[in-house]
């Protein structure tokens, strides 16, 4: 049987998923309401976050398909996958066109030399326009450097939550058949009889865990076949070397593995029996074969401080809340997060390097989930020396927004060290390009969706690191904080509310030191959330008017990350997100503040 190998790969929210939920329901690899994002996070959320593996049946031929992320922070398991395929569907918008995340996927694709085939899908949005994105998408492509051969790419105009694929925009059509036509016709097979004969080449492109039979990994077999219960040599980038043996061998049928005794060269497959097993070395029976290019991942760009939760509320909700339990999840989070770097050198915080705060935001809410205990430190971009240089990493920001906002986020933006690159008008949306420092973004995109009233659309790539650009003044309001413990009371929250914003509600409980609000002002504000009216005898037409409360600035993970000072944590845990200081007594704040100085004799 003849192999295709494809990935599905897009900005996020143009639409992979659903055209390849729509896919594998009209080949019948899946069920009505199957969908590919099976995790509840990405349910929730409406994207995806892990790279997902499928096969289906067209025509006598298996094609598998897989699912990529189509955020800028889970951009390294889109790397990964790449490497192991033999072309791309790029999915575009048709009315939002080629975003940061298109160009940021489709570069790596043309580097490794793939032909892609465009699908335009959305064409049925009222202001869809396939002809122009059309346009941008080939200028996107020269622009990337593509050759003349990758620059004259297929294309294929799709509906993919009604599952229609047409090749003219004239065309009927009431299914997706155009579309797999396109794969067979534009995409080399994977397999054949010579390949199969040589020596068993397989590398891994993405790792898993299972209770029972340890770390798994899913990888391509280039060359030769896999077989169970074979012995097997594992060789690093670096050509060590290392015995194994392969004791359980998966394919892929639908979204469900396949138990097999054996599979051949083109297949991609999921193998058990390598416990320390890891993305891109080569699997083979040849000690002196020849080894595969190793896969390069982009490195990190922040890094914050993960503690165990030691507030006044500390180990009331939490399942797992020492040190030792926290370190034995970054452990294994690493195993099959190949984004993340932790530095496990002290004894009581680790040091976490992530891709982004989303990447990061993702990491622990999982942790909430399991029953973690965590308080992190605020997010802080990775600095280097290069050649001399003081730098920091820089990233593209694409902001669609309408005409009216355009000032107010160039302004802020500006403010924030990033500079106008090109500015395109539509109708009555403006797109901005503009480049900046990553520190620029942290805390923004809250502040971004209030000065776009919600209407905006902020996108960003990470372009590499350049020259430190100084100084950035960000917060500009300040920290109300607790004074007392207990339960916030509404009197209290009435009076507060008109000197910031409040992120808790009536009755919920509070600790001295516990940040409850911020300031308009922009300076630190002590005050009592506890205090109830005074009670007297005397009746007041006013001192007896209704308490009116403007709904809490609910905090969750990525909002707490945005909005934290330097001086505070974030604190996490399965029921509750709070922000508090670092030192809760204002006696220790003080000294904290305090410059250290030695003195002589």
């Amino acid at each position: 049987m003849e192999i295709r190998n494809i990935a599905i790969i897009a900005h996020v929210d143009h639409g992979k998923t659903t055209l390849t939920d729509a896919i594998l329901r009209q080949t019948g690899a899946a069920k009505e309401g199957v969908s590919m994002d099976s995790n509840t996070l990405e349910q929730e959320r409406g994207i995806t976050i892990y790279s997902k593996n499928a096969a289906i049946q067209y025509r006598g031929t298996k094609i598998n398909i897989v699912d990529t992320p189509g955020h800028a922070d889970f951009g390294s398991e889109v790397e990964r996958v790449l490497r192991s395929i033999d072309s791309v569907l790029l999915v575009v918008d048709a009315q939002e066109g080629p975003m940061p995340q298109t160009r940021f996927v489709l570069k790596k694709s043309l580097e490794l030399g793939l032909k892609p085939i465009v699908v335009i899908n959305k064409i049925d949005k009222p202001a869809a326009d396939p002809n122009r994105c059309e346009e941008q998408v080939l200028e996107l492509f020269l622009e990337l450097g593509a050759n003349d051969e990758q620059a004259n790419f297929p294309i294929v105009y799709a509906v993919g939550r009604a599952g229609v694929a047409k090749l003219k925009l004239t065309d009927e059509s009431n299914d997706l058949t155009p579309l797999l036509e396109t794969i067979l016709k534009h995409i080399p097979s994977a397999s054949s009889a010579a390949l199969t004969e040589k020596p068993l080449r397989l590398q891994p492109f993405n790792l898993g865990y299972d209770n029972f039979m340890g770390r798994l990994a899913i990888g391509r077999i280039y060359e030769g076949a896999v077989i169970q219960g074979a012995n097997v040599f594992i060789k690093k980038p670096n050509g060590e070397s290392r015995t194994g043996k392969i004791t359980k061998i998966f394919t892929f049928n639908g979204l469900e593995r396949v138990e097999t005794s054996e599979a051949n060269a083109g297949d991609i497959v999921l193998v058990a029996g390598l416990p320390d097993i890891y993305i891109g070395e080569t699997v083979t029976t040849d000690a002196n074969a020849e080894l595969l290019p190793a896969i390069a991942i982009d490195e990190a760009t922040i890094s914050l401080t993960f503690l165990v939760n030691n507030s006044p509320f500390a180990g009331r909700e939490g399942k797992y809340v020492t040190s030792r339990q926290l370190r034995e999840y970054l452990e294994r989070e690493l195993e099959v997060n190949v984004g993340l770097k932790v530095d496990f050198s002290a004894t009581d915080n680790f040091r976490v390097y992530g891709r982004g705060e989303l990447h990061i935001a993702i990491l622990l809410e999982n942790m909430r989930r399991a029953g973690y205990e965590v308080q992190v430190s605020q997010p802080q971009v990775i600095i280097r020396e290069i050649d001399g240089v003081k730098s920091e990493p820089f990233e593209e920001a694409i902001v669609d927004t309408p005409q009216e906002y355009q000032g107010t986020v160039i302004e802020r933006l500006g403010s924030r060290a990033f500079i106008l690159k090109n500015l395109v008008q539509r109708d009555n949306t403006v797109r901005l390009t503009l480049e900046g420092p990553t520190r620029g973004l942290l805390g923004y995109r809250n502040q971004f969706v209030i000065d776009t009233r919600g209407e905006g659309i902020l996108s960003s790539r990470f372009i590499g690191f350049k020259p430190y650009a100084g100084e950035i003044k960000k917060r500009a309001v300040g920290s109300m904080i607790s004074m007392a413990a207990g339960k916030a009371l509404g009197y209290a929250l009435w009076n507060l509310q008109e000197r910031g914003i409040l992120y808790i509600d009536p009755n919920a409980e509070v600790y001295e030191g516990m940040v409850i609000g911020n300031t308009s002002k922009g300076e630190e504000m002590k005050v009592n959330p506890t205090k109830g009216k005074q009670l007297t005898n005397t009746r007041s037409s006013r001192n007896d008017e209704a308490i009116e409360l403007t709904p809490p600035f609910a905090l969750t993970i990525e909002r707490g990350l945005e909005i934290m000072a330097d001086d505070e944590y974030l604190e996490i845990t399965p029921q509750n997100v709070r922000l508090r200081k670092q030192y809760l007594t204002e006696i220790d704040r003080a000294k904290a503040r305090r410059p250290t100085s030695s003195t002589t004799p």
